[in-house]
């Protein structure tokens, strides 16, 4: 039930040419594995989605379904099933009749179908309700039953376009559970398109990373997150610390002083950022051997049972009003205690240091949304009610 998903050389452009939604993007996701898709409101993540699965058509570049291209094949004949953000369950109908609408848009008879949407139910834990309506259900069992229509398709390829983001953080963590055991059991091909890092993290095998319609990141999840290419990925997967340098030899110098890079960052000469993740920062007492930094906590904001510390670091050479700070945010383990104005020593792990360019390929907080790449929700169930009309007559 999986299939190897190409995109290749996308393009798309709903008003000035020099804003497209998405430029040349090539992507390929492996029969059976997982793709989250990340980036800002306005980068072209659902745009890359409409165009996937046929909503919407690419100025340029192809769609391939096991290295056949599917651009001139109907949206609902390409073997995909998309989830949106909104469940859109026909009011009209009862649970297992929306879940068993797609086995009759494949010209299953009505008993077949509702046989088939009941295993489906089954698979999202929601047994038992087939003869519920939709004002009936709650936001997470709604997406369910969206999720169970999908399914239901059979496609080779699942596409989900933020269908957890208007849960609540518990609901969201079962959805995510059940996205897994979804893959135990189909092993279908997914791309998912997420803001939340940590969702993309948590499910899928590799991330793309776009930024005002182009691609900027592709790689596995722990590389992603260890070694990113470019602020603009630091950033999106969560990284806070910058620190401003130059490269000289195979050390970063700056106000943290001279630090090793490790052996498979090989960063270009010259002026660069490190960047590093604030879990992989160690606080210490400030005379502990191992804290080769030492800095003053100036903000403490708790996440739970771990904080967020701010810790100010100066290069301590020359006059105190010539010297230069540089903030490092670090992620404390449950239990460790730290109050502002104490004085803390810092260690960084050295394998968690990279080096990126100082400028970003694209500036996050420029990017506006483009109205027209996301579909207009009404035209959605327009079209999903008209084939809905026409399978009743049969």
């Amino acid at each position: 039930m999986s299939a190897h998903l190409t995109l290749r050389g996308l393009s798309r452009c709903y008003g000035s040419p020099a804003r497209p939604a998405l430029s040349d993007l090539t992507l390929a996701v492996p029969a059976g594995s997982c793709l989250a898709v990340v980036g800002p409101s306005g980068s072209g993540k659902t745009t890359v989605l409409r165009l996937a699965s046929g909503l919407d058509r690419p100025d340029a570049g192809d769609v391939l379904i096991n290295g056949t291209s599917v651009l001139d094949v109907a949206p609902e004949d390409r073997g995909m099933a998309m989830v949106f953000q909104r469940p859109l369950l026909f009011p009209h109908r009862n649970v297992l009749d929306n879940v068993a609408f797609s086995a009759r848009v494949r010209g299953a008879s009505r008993r077949r179908a509702r046989i088939e949407a009941a295993e489906y139910l089954n698979l999202v834990h929601l047994s038992g309700f087939g003869s519920r309506h939709s004002a009936e259900l709650s936001g997470g069992q709604e997406q369910r039953v969206a999720l169970a229509r999908a399914l239901a398709a059979r496609p080779k390829v699942l596409l989900l376009d933020e269908p957890f983001s208007a849960l609540d953080a518990a609901l969201r963590s079962e959805m995510q559970d059940l996205v897994r055991q979804v893959r135990a059991a189909l092993d279908p091909t997914i791309v998912l398109v997420t803001h939340d890092q940590n969702e993309a993290a948590s499910l899928a095998d590799c991330v793309a990373v776009l930024s005002s319609g182009r691609l900027v990141q592709h790689d596995p999840v722990e590389r992603i997150y260890s070694r990113p290419t470019s602020l603009v990925a630091a950033r999106q997967m969560g990284g806070r610390n910058e620190v401003p340098g130059e490269v000289r030899g195979h050390h970063h110098h700056s106000v943290l002083g001279s630090l090793a890079l490790p052996v498979d960052v090989r960063p270009s000469q010259g002026p660069g950022v490190l960047v590093f993740r604030q879990e992989s920062v160690q606080v210490s007492d400030p005379d502990d051997l191992g804290a080769e930094i030492q800095g003053l906590v100036k903000a403490v904001r708790p996440t739970g049972p771990r904080s967020l510390l701010t810790i100010e670091v100066a290069d301590g050479g020359g006059p105190k009003a010539v010297q230069q700070t540089v903030e490092i945010h670090a992620e404390t383990p449950p239990g460790h205690h730290a109050e502002v104005g104490e004085r803390v020593g810092v260690r960084l792990a050295p394998h968690a240091l990279a080096v990126v360019s100082p400028a970003p390929e694209h500036d996050l907080r420029s990017v506006q949304m483009t109205a027209a790449s996301n579909p207009p929700v009404h035209a959605l169930r327009r079209r999903a009610l008209a084939t809905d009309r026409v399978n009743q007559r049969r």
